[in-house]
């Protein structure tokens, strides 16, 4: 049989795909099929090359190698469809009627969710009614004596609303240090900073990095800092726990004691190595003291209440908490890769996975407890800070996906892509795309589980969370694909039921109250955004990219941004307010070789760009002339926009002309371990940050009116 192919070049290297012959009818037709894009979404849609494709339909469970197959797989595709009853999941918004496509003479039952259940009237077409009740319930079909149930989503039209509009920080959690942390930032750090800067500022919230648990180490090898590839999403790592905070710290016995206050000490040298000058976080030495704290206060008998607390927590979570903490356990005993586990242990249902969990119950029970701790003290921080008098709270971050290698990739895996990794395609700023290390959901799978693992992930997300910031929300509607083994200009976009996904979401974020805010930065669809406001979602704003590109890419006045967003002047991928303002970016990424033009060229494109904003900001009266360009000068330009949120970069408030985070650098900087500091790169504690200056400058700048003065 012949196998489908792309051409390579002269020298071996694989052509990208746009320069392949274009793929076969049948394959594009099979690919569209399954929702992949057989066009490269570039400068006048090329074709997707053939090996590309079969790549991914082989990772949807699609054999598509050779023509033969490509036409199996299209009758076998056509035949599923012609005689399916009902589709794998259902999913509607409540108020909308909504057509089944289902036999005339089928008979439907709706299974509520909270009990009872109605019964659809026989017609040649059948419509759900518009005002089934929000929630998860079950659709029966019955015709021809033939039987089908699917799962039925009721969801919100909108999302939750904010409470209005208001301004807070945003903060990278472990890079806040106080003169109580262990060596990095944690959830005692972030109670403080809430109440501060709610009681003390009138913040509306804080913005958080993702806290989800992260890929342990190998041994000899350090833990990956990015939140944004963690091992689980579904829970949060204890690396964050503030150890005198655990209730159980008070009733250490005299020995354990004596032991605990030993493991502060050395706690406390590390934090002043951290906090010496161009210090730098040590996750790992901060969890081995933290670990064997919080072991010995696992040790201490509970009283009734918090055993009937911890049990209660443990049923609440059920089936995901054993995983959890079975993979934790299985990880300390097999390593942190489970693809090199024994083979029986591979897969949650494996053989010898029952026998493992026995042998290893303690450190099982140790993980489930250590997840409780977690979850504990985050509700008490969302506690804290709405009672410091902010509207919103803690603005929790969720990434796009998870570590191939860890928890959620193990128990989650017949739900996710092998061999796949999300990335994204080709633009103006990476012409060779991005490669993200991450499995994709399957949409094909996730549609069969009726959504289930996505919305337990979210419920679980929005748990603690006054509003919820979804990484690269693009991905509710498509995803960049790249199979392993290709570059990221080989990938392909597959396409997600947006309307499935948005429901889902739509239906957890109401159930607990939680607005979101979608990052929608980068290349975006077009009509993305258009859905996600009319949903109620807002979107990500950075002052440096609101250009009128229909025009003539000039600055966009202020009153042109669009109000649902959270406006900002930065994140944790890009330059500081400070860099942005003395060019130190251009000369950092010039000194790591970053640069895809000449220094001075970069540095001429820099001072053009902050020419044009003294220009700006002077013509709207924020600047006088000749007043040089200045932070708080920028942030009252945000202010000057309908943005319902505006975030102020925490180390703005020192100057911090560092990034956390330094796109397609790996060792050659220190991404995700620098605590916050000040022009000079000596650290600045959270107690000294509550002194500057100016803290309560941007704090009146950016009060929102009072509503006596409204519609002034």
């Amino acid at each position: 049989m012949a196998a489908y192919h792309d051409s390579d070049g002269a020298d071996g290297l694989k052509v990208p795909p746009q320069d392949a012959p274009p793929p076969p009818a049948e394959l594009v037709a099979l690919a569209q099929a399954y929702g992949v894009d057989a066009r490269y979404p570039g400068p006048g849609g090329q074709a997707v090359g053939a090996r590309t494709l079969v790549a991914v339909l082989a990772a949807l469970g699609v054999a598509a190698g050779t023509p033969e197959e490509v036409r199996e797989a299209l009758e076998r595709h056509r035949a599923d469809q012609q005689g399916r009853l009902l589709p794998p999941c259902v999913v509607v918004r409540q108020g909308r009627r909504t057509a089944l496509d289902v036999p005339a003479d089928a008979r439907l039952r709706v299974e509520l969710e909270g009990g009872g259940s109605w019964e659809l009237p026989r017609g040649h077409s059948h419509w759900l009614p518009a005002d089934l009740p929000l929630g998860r319930h079950a659709l029966k079909a019955e015709s021809n004596g033939n039987t089908a149930e699917a799962p039925l989503i009721v969801a919100p039209q909108q999302f939750p609303q904010l409470p209005g509009r208001s301004w807070g920080f945003l903060a990278q959690l472990y890079s806040v240090l106080s003169s109580r942390s262990w060596g990095m930032g944690d959830l005692g750090d972030l109670t403080e900073l809430a109440q501060w800067a709610g009681a003390g500022l009138g913040a509306g919230f804080v913005q958080i990095n993702p806290l989800h648990q992260a890929l342990p180490g190998a041994p000899g090898t350090p833990t990956d800092p990015s939140p944004y590839r963690p091992s689980s999403r579904r829970f949060a790592d204890p690396v964050h726990l503030r150890i005198e905070a655990v209730p159980e710290y008070a009733y250490l016995n005299t020995a354990q004691r004596e032991q605990a206050d030993d493991l502060a000490r050395r706690a406390a040298r590390l934090r002043d190595e951290v906090l010496g000058h161009d210090g730098l976080i040590d996750r790992d030495a901060v969890w081995a003291l933290k670990r064997e704290a919080l072991e010995l206060l696992h040790e201490v008998p509970r009283g009734p209440g918090r055993q009937a607390a911890y049990e209660a927590y443990q049923r609440r979570e059920g089936e995901w908490l054993r995983r959890h903490a079975l993979w934790n356990a299985l990880a300390e005993a097999h390593g942190p890769d489970w693809h090199h586990w024994p083979k029986g242990l591979r897969h949650p249902d494996g053989p010898q996975v029952e026998q493992a969990a026995k042998e290893l119950q303690e450190r099982v029970e140790f993980h489930r407890w250590l997840a409780w701790q977690v979850d504990q003290q985050l509700a008490h921080a969302q506690r804290s800070a709405r009672e410091a008098g902010m509207p919103v709270g803690l603005i929790h971050d969720l990434a796009v996906g998870v570590h191939p290698d860890g928890a959620d990739a193990w128990a989650l895996q017949d739900v996710l892509a092998g061999g796949i990794s999300v990335g994204a395609p080709p633009d103006a700023f990476n012409a060779h795309g991005q490669d993200w290390g991450l499995p994709p959901w399957r949409p094909d799978a996730l549609a069969a589980a009726g959504y289930a693992p996505y919305a337990e992930l979210l419920r679980a997300t929005t748990r603690h969370a006054g509003a919820l910031r979804i990484d690269h929300v693009m991905g509710l509607f498509r995803l960049w694909w790249v199979p392993a083994g290709h570059p990221p200009t080989e990938g392909v976009y597959v396409r997600y039921d947006s309307e499935a996904m948005l429901g889902v979401l739509a239906l957890e974020a109401h159930r607990a109250g939680t607005p979101v805010i979608g990052e929608d930065l980068g290349t975006v669809e077009p009509g993305v955004r258009e859905e996600l406001a009319a949903r109620g979602i807002l979107g990500t704003s950075v002052l440096w990219f609101e250009r009128d590109w229909q025009s003539n890419g000039g600055i966009l006045a202020p009153e042109r941004w669009r109000p649902g967003c959270l406006a900002t002047l930065t994140t944790h991928d890009l330059p500081s307010t400070a860099a942005r303002l003395s060019g130190e970016h251009v000369e950092l990424r010039h000194r790591l070789g970053l640069l895809a033009r000449s220094l001075g060229e970069e540095q001429e494109e820099a001072a053009t760009e902050l020419a044009d904003w003294r220009a700006e900001l002077t013509a709207l009266g924020l600047l006088t002339p000749g007043e040089p360009l200045s932070m708080p000068v920028l942030y009252r330009f945000l202010r000057a926009t309908p943005a319902e949120l505006v975030g102020v970069w925490l180390p703005d408030l020192v100057g911090d002309p560092r990034p956390q985070n330094l796109p397609g650098t790996w060792d050659q900087y220190p991404n995700w371990r620098l605590p916050v500091a000040d022009g000079v790169g000596d650290p600045v504690t959270l107690d000294r940050l509550a002194a500057v200056p100016t803290a309560r400058l941007l704090a009146h700048l950016l009060a929102p009116p009072c509503p006596r003065d409204q519609g002034r």
